[in-house]
């Protein structure tokens, strides 16, 4: 999986995302103070963050050090503030860091940065998966520097996996520094690998094709100059990988409704569906917009299909987030069931999106977990670094796990 291009953050640039924490300016230093019960250590860990957003990270004992935000690491500009962001970091604290933290991705600039200045600093350097640090910034936000085992839903545009494919509609059994995938979102393909990602009306062709609806892609739109050939694109495994990311199911969803087929800023796509389906207002969820697997893989291609047929956008919009969130309620409850966690944590970047997590909270509520989000932090990118930091701190104190 290569470096996103900018506009693959269809969930992740509204709202807080711009910077770590919400309601500060982002000129200095901020701090959040995320004091727990976890073991002490002799110094800090720093940790570099990922592609989108960058925002580097400093956990002490009882505060995180963040650096301004400092976007997204596609520009030698950016690319260039990241090593003095790291170095104010490291004029902030006396003691130096035992570890330092990055994204399992290797191509990112954040991770060779990190890798140089481990080698500089004579530390280990430590790769964490990407979705298992939005859960673990969650977490050190609330406090939580224990191993119980939590249930983690994490959903983003993208983030590389363990396997080394795109991820992003994840359910993570979490446990300190251990992180198990129990669960996952049925993939959908990228019909020409990251351009997919700034095109929606690529990921509703893509559900289209899987559907077994692929001949209608051509008329569908035929105002694309691409769409005549998108059926065989997606017929080629290499050209079309596949993805489990939420985002990619809001921009199909988007596509298909006619909403937005290919955005011209961040977030375009998801915001739109957002704004369309509150200003609709309350419908009931489709009771067959979706299927679990026994082995937990959420198939929310059902739900996609009727939006194909729906003539009216906004009820399309306010359709897709109900269902959606009894979706991931239902999926959520299967695991609770299978892993019996007390708590649920929800990450990522598709948490920016206040109506679904709003749905969550709600009927999750009901259901007797214990539910965590992020507050002040960002839950997407801008507030990763955290999370790599926290799985740090546990491979230094607690190594059983």
């Amino acid at each position: 999986m290569r470096p996103p291009r900018r506009a693959q953050r269809p969930d992740e640039a509204h709202r807080q995302g711009r910077t770590a924490l919400a309601h500060t300016g982002d000129a200095t230093l901020q701090s959040l103070r995320c004091a727990g019960d976890g073991a002490a250590l002799a110094g800090p860990i720093l940790a570099l963050g990922a592609w989108f957003n960058n925002t580097p990270c400093l956990l002490e004992r009882e505060r995180a050090l963040f650096s301004p935000n400092l976007g997204d690491l596609d520009t030698p500009d950016a690319c260039r503030r990241v090593e003095p962001a790291v170095a104010a970091l490291l004029a902030a604290t006396p003691v130096p860091p035992l570890v330092v933290a990055h994204d399992l991705h290797p191509d990112f600039h954040s991770t060779r940065v990190a890798l140089a200045t481990a080698h500089r600093l004579g530390v280990p350097a430590l790769a964490v998966q990407h979705h298992h640090a939005h859960i673990g910034a969650v977490l050190a936000e609330h406090g939580r520097f224990d191993t119980r085992p939590v249930l983690g839903l994490a959903v983003d545009g993208v983030g590389l996996g363990s396997d080394g494919q795109a991820w992003g509609g994840e359910l993570l059994r979490v446990r300190g520094a251990r992180c198990e995938r129990i669960g996952h979102l049925r993939p959908l393909r990228l019909p020409g690998g990251d351009r997919a990602a700034r095109e929606p009306w690529r990921m509703a062709s893509a559900l289209l094709y899987a559907c077994g609806r692929g001949s209608e892609i051509a008329h569908r739109f035929s105002h694309q100059p691409a769409a005549a050939l998108l059926a065989q694109v997606l017929s080629r495994p290499t050209l079309s990988p596949p993805t489990t990311s939420l985002g990619r199911h809001f921009d199909a969803a988007a596509g298909l409704l006619g909403v937005c087929e290919v955005m011209h800023s961040d977030a375009e796509a998801a915001v739109a569906l957002e704004s369309l389906a509150r200003a609709y207002g309350e419908l009931s969820a489709l009771a067959d917009g979706w299927r679990i697997s026994p082995d937990l893989e959420l198939d929310l291609h059902p739900l996609l299909l009727q939006l194909a047929d729906e003539a009216d956008a906004a009820r399309g919009a306010a359709r897709f987030h109900v269902t959606l969130a009894a979706a991931l309620t239902d999926w959520i409850e299967h695991a609770l069931a299978l892993e019996h966690c007390d708590t649920v944590v929800l990450g990522g970047g598709c948490m920016h999106n206040r109506l679904l997590s709003a749905m969550l909270d709600t009927a999750l509520s009901t259901r007797g977990p214990t539910v965590l989000g992020a507050r002040r932090l960002s839950p997407g990118d801008a507030g990763i670094a955290l999370g790599q930091a926290w799985v740090a701190r546990h491979r230094l104190t607690h190594k059983e796990t």
